[in-house]
């Protein structure tokens, strides 16, 4: 089987770019786990920390969804 060059040059960048998906995916389990262990030690301060932690999730997300976006557009153009 004779794969060409362009094609597997796009088959490895967009797998190199779903490496960003990832770095998220332990960004959001760093937050979480962070914001787990601070509540348990001030369960008081939980809903003030809370927004901070959804903004931190959808900005984390955010990321995750550019590098896949950026895998596709790599894989059909």
């Amino acid at each position: 089987m004779d794969i060409s060059a362009p094609l597997l040059a796009k088959d490895i960048g967009a797998g190199l770019a779903t490496i960003g998906v990832a770095g998220a995916g332990v960004g959001i389990g760093n937050l979480f786990g962070s914001f787990v262990s601070a509540v348990g030690r001030n369960p008081a301060a939980r809903d003030r920390m809370f927004r901070d932690v959804l903004l931190g999730f959808a900005l984390t997300e955010a990321v995750a969804l550019y590098a896949l976006v950026i895998a596709l557009v790599i894989l059909f153009t």
